[in-house]
């Protein structure tokens, strides 16, 4: 492995898509209208420094932790 980290957060409302993060762009992506509101709430107050951070690191250390398990 050469240590990169792709990935993307979903997001749900009462069974159907709602608004996702994707790291590589590191932008949000909403599913339809009324996703908008948050989506620009989110760029607002700077979500996806934090998402980027849980996707990057919290999440792989997670992974090789529970992996390592077995």
């Amino acid at each position: 492995s050469d240590g990169s980290v792709r990935g993307s957060d979903r997001f749900g409302y009462d069974g159907r898509d709602f608004i996702s993060f994707e790291l590589g762009s590191k932008s949000f992506v909403a599913a339809d209208a009324a996703a908008e509101i948050t989506r620009r709430h989110w760029e607002d107050v700077h979500e996806a420094e934090g998402l980027e951070n849980y996707l990057k690191h919290v999440c792989p250390e997670w992974l090789r932790k529970y992996v390592g398990y077995g």
